[in-house]
């Protein structure tokens, strides 16, 4: 039997416009192309097309890291200088490949139809800005479009800590230094420790991902730091509750008067199938203003909402209005308006 062209079933996912790659023992190939997922019929996956994908992807101290700990995240970059993220992992008891097709080219903020706001938020010169929504929502395209922007406009020392590093950066007008966990720093922690060594202007963190991770990101950002960073929430009020409520009672009044201080804003976003086929970006916007700081400051995040609803001249933007708006311009369905609200 002829082993499974790893190269060609990314060439070809790329050439479909997939978002996404899924590998599993006994399925058939399947693509994710524009939010929908579409199977290739025509080729079945074996285990020995998985034991040849992984023998491929990794050498013998990550084949090690992955038997033992059951899951593995990696950076790929092909022949071609195609990058991909992976996620190795087991299901049924056997291997299963997941893989996200990045962008061959870093995308603007422009280009990804961005609230303008956007922008000034990373016009700040410390602070924290957040970028949240559920997985596959595009946070970390995001996030790449800020850094670029940053990188080109301005002067300045950033460093990326990620795991693993998905978008490489060249030094423009900034410098830019990534750091991938496990390659080039043993974790976030030791990660952000020794960042504040490291003369950073502006400090991306790929995700927020537990208490100590989001305890760091906001001790560096009230050193004066810009710090841009992701987290898996649903709304932008529910990215404020997620990191309270991620530390022990007795320090959530201390974290609520550091968010209140530190916080510059939250873009949350999901992805929605256009009337075109396409994929369109809807995002809901929270600048931290003194009425939002007040609100998180006495534990009253619920009545942010109406703050953001009220607020649309500063660049606020309710998820509710925004997709109502993309409805109103005909660039969803009515279905699609109804299931995003």
């Amino acid at each position: 039997m002829v082993e499974i062209d790893f190269q060609r079933v990314l060439e070809i996912g790329r050439q479909k416009g997939a978002s996404d790659v899924h590998i599993l023992q006994d399925e058939f190939l399947t693509y994710r192309i524009n939010g929908k997922i579409v199977k290739d019929e025509n080729f079945k996956i074996t285990k020995k097309d998985t034991d040849f994908i992984v023998s491929e992807l990794l050498n013998e101290s990550k084949r090690e890291k992955f038997k033992k700990e059951k899951e593995l995240d990696i950076a790929y970059e092909n022949n071609n200088k195609n990058r991909y993220r992976i996620n190795l992992h087991y299901q049924k008891g056997s291997v299963g490949i997941s893989i996200r097709i990045l962008k061959d080219e870093i995308m603007t903020i422009d280009n990804l139809n961005l609230p303008i706001v956007v922008k000034k938020m990373i016009e700040n010169r410390n602070g924290l800005v957040l970028v949240s929504g559920a997985t596959g929502s595009g946070k970390s395209t995001t996030l790449a479009a800020m850094v670029e922007e940053i990188n080109k406009m301005k002067n300045l020392n950033i460093v990326t800590i990620e795991d693993p590093i998905e978008y490489v950066f060249q030094s423009k007008n900034s410098i830019v230094r990534q750091r991938e966990i496990g390659a080039d720093t043993n974790s976030f922690k030791n990660a952000l420790k020794s960042v504040l060594r490291q003369d950073p202007d502006v400090i991306l963190i790929g995700e927020m991902r537990d208490l100590e991770s989001i305890e760091m990101a906001i001790t560096v950002a009230e050193t004066g730091h810009l710090v841009l960073g992701t987290l898996h929430t649903i709304g932008a009020i529910e990215c404020i509750d997620r990191i309270i409520d991620a530390f022990p009672k007795e320090k959530q009044n201390q974290v609520r008067l550091q968010i209140s201080n530190v916080l510059r804003g939250v873009i949350n976003q999901q992805l929605i199938s256009g009337v075109d086929g396409k994929i369109v970006l809807a995002c809901e916007i929270l600048i931290n203003t003194p009425a939002v700081a007040n609100y998180i400051l006495s534990g009253k995040t619920n009545q942010i909402s109406s703050i953001i609803e009220s607020n649309q001249k500063l660049g606020m933007i309710s998820m509710r209005k925004y997709v109502e708006n993309l409805y109103k311009d005909g660039k969803i369905s009515e279905e699609e308006y109804i299931r995003a609200q």
